[in-house]
């Protein structure tokens, strides 16, 4: 591939750069340039440009990630279509998920413009979550690189995503005299909690004296009747020969590892009572925030093997006391509901394949569009709502006369969505957790639709990425995370939030919410369709 400045009778074919504008024509970083394309650059003065010239045997950025992507060996991962030279990979299923690091490597020491980055080895994955993607950093790669890439991904699995499998599990809380009944129940509430991630239950507890030979006797009973049984000892590990790993012996089993270097997590004990695995449960296992036991619980659910050598290799990483940004598992019924999601209402486009007419006052039932959109959106769970003007800016007020919904003006909606984007992220709330964008010309979402796409942020801690979908296809609205908002703030021209997702590698949650995920009204023909009455 070349790179550079070339005249603009000699661009047909190649690839744009930058993003360029041509009289009233913007054309996006990427675009490949057609004869029309160099007849309208050249009347509008331009005589240069650059951009990227493919050479023979290279192959465009979306290509070559799609080639790599497809020759990738995977279990229950879906891999997603290629955008801005990316492919992204997402668990099909929540479990815990695996990666080959050398294969990893290999692939990215092939050269700089093929890169591969994935989520930690044994990370907790919820399905839906993106767990690996695929990125071309030029605008095309020599596919002799690509080759070797396939090549080295066809031998072995690369990574995946290992389902978890619900489990039945007994629980053994030890007793001391120091022991209030609250902490103990306490701990059963939040061991159902940590289980239900999984599918898993807590099927049965059991409360007994500080000694071994009441905890082997409750152990060997569980063990019978679970696929797991989790003791809690009222008095923490102190010898390898302590209650609970004698306990474990004493009930005819085997005692894999005592001590972990996971802090904290320190204490927990792995054994087997014949097929049936046996956690003795470190004390900051009564505590929601993740420890080590979540390492080895989530694995041996979802049907990986933990050995002796396992539990000993988890010191690099297993440093988590001060990890504040850690994804951790929670109390739920201590944390309130996220609810500061604020919603960016879209109204300053030119609608210009419309010929004229502002589609955002067509009528709908009597009701202009943007009318009908904001009360829509004003009726969701969002916090608040801000519209965002620009074209007949004037003409949009009067539409919204009566509403409770502040404007911010866009002076530079001529350049195209990024810069709505950014004026309406920019004045919503220091609380606002993320932002809902919704667009002014999509007549068939409802308020309900809003709701659902909230409620999943909401589930999702404000983490996450939250795009409605219709027939698997991704749509609007969509809800951008805060992480997300500096990232707005440097878009240009007509990038709008899609970009975003594609581009920034965070979590994607797709919620269905329907048909109207994919209504527009762009066109007469749409509009019209849709049940719209275009005004002059």
């Amino acid at each position: 591939m070349k790179f550079g400045s070339i005249s603009v009778e000699q661009a047909e074919g190649a690839v744009l750069a930058h993003s360029t504008s041509a009289g009233d024509r913007r054309y996006r970083k990427a675009h490949v340039l057609g004869a029309a394309d160099i007849a309208i650059l050249a009347a509008a003065g331009l005589t240069e440009i650059v951009v990227a010239v493919l050479e023979p045997g290279d192959l465009g950025e979306d290509a070559a990630a799609e080639t790599i992507a497809a020759s990738m060996r995977h279990r229950h991962v879906e891999v997603k279509p290629a955008a801005t030279g990316r492919v992204n990979l997402h668990a099909r299923e929540a479990g815990v998920f695996t990666v080959d690091a050398g294969l990893v490597d290999a692939i990215n020491a092939i050269d700089p413009s093929i890169t591969v980055a994935t989520l930690a080895r044994h990370a907790t994955v919820e399905k839906g979550q993106m767990v690996a993607t695929v990125k071309i950093i030029p605008f095309a790669v020599a596919g002799y690189l690509v080759r070797q890439a396939t090549a080295l991904c066809e031998r072995s699995e690369i990574f995946a995503v290992n389902p978890f499998v619900p489990k039945r599990v007994g629980v053994i809380q030890t007793v001391l005299p120091s022991v209030k009944a609250s902490v103990l129940d306490k701990t059963a509430r939040l061991t159902e909690q940590r289980l239900a991630r999984s599918g898993s239950r807590l099927t049965a507890e059991r409360r007994t004296p500080h000694e071994a030979s009441a905890v082997a006797e409750a152990a060997r009973a569980l063990a019978r009747e679970h696929d797991m049984v989790v003791i809690f000892g009222a008095s923490a590990l102190s010898d390898f020969d302590d209650v609970i790993p004698a306990a474990i012996r004493a009930a005819g089993g085997t005692v894999v590892r005592s001590g972990m270097p996971v802090d904290p997590g320190n204490l927990l004990v792995l054994g087997h009572i014949g097929a049936t695995a046996v956690i003795g449960a470190p004390g900051c296992a009564r505590s929601p925030k993740e420890n080590g036991f979540d390492w080895v619980l989530d694995r041996l659910i979802s049907g990986l093997e933990v050995t002796a050598a396992d539990i000993g290799g988890m010191g690099v990483g297993g440093l988590l006391m001060e990890i504040q940004t850690r994804p951790q598992p929670r109390d739920l019924s201590a944390i309130p509901p996220v609810r500061r999601v604020h919603a960016v209402l879209l109204a300053a486009g030119r609608s210009n394949r419309m010929g004229g007419p502002n589609k955002l006052l067509a009528l709908f039932q009597g009701k202009p569009l943007v009318r009908r959109t904001a009360e829509r959106v004003l009726a969701s769970k969002a916090e608040s709502t801000v519209v965002v003007t620009g074209h007949q800016a004037a003409r949009i007020r009067e539409a919204l006369t009566g509403l409770d919904i502040p404007v911010a003006h866009n002076a530079d909606f001529v350049s195209g969505l990024a810069s709505s984007l950014k004026a309406g992220v920019a004045v919503l709330p220091e609380d606002a957790a993320g932002a809902l964008i919704v667009l002014g010309d999509m007549p068939e979402v409802l308020p309900a639709d809003l709701d659902r796409l909230i409620e999943a942020f909401e589930r999702a801690e404000g983490r996450a990425v939250v795009r409605a979908t219709h027939d698997g296809k991704r749509g609007n609205p969509v809800i951008l995370p805060r992480s997300l908002f500096p990232a707005v703030a440097h878009l240009e021209g007509d990038t709008g939030a899609r970009h975003l997702v594609e581009a920034e590698g965070v979590d994607v949650i797709d919620v269905e919410i329907g048909a109207g995920a994919a209504v527009d009204v762009d066109t007469p023909e749409a509009l019209e369709g849709a049940g719209g009455v275009l005004q002059d």
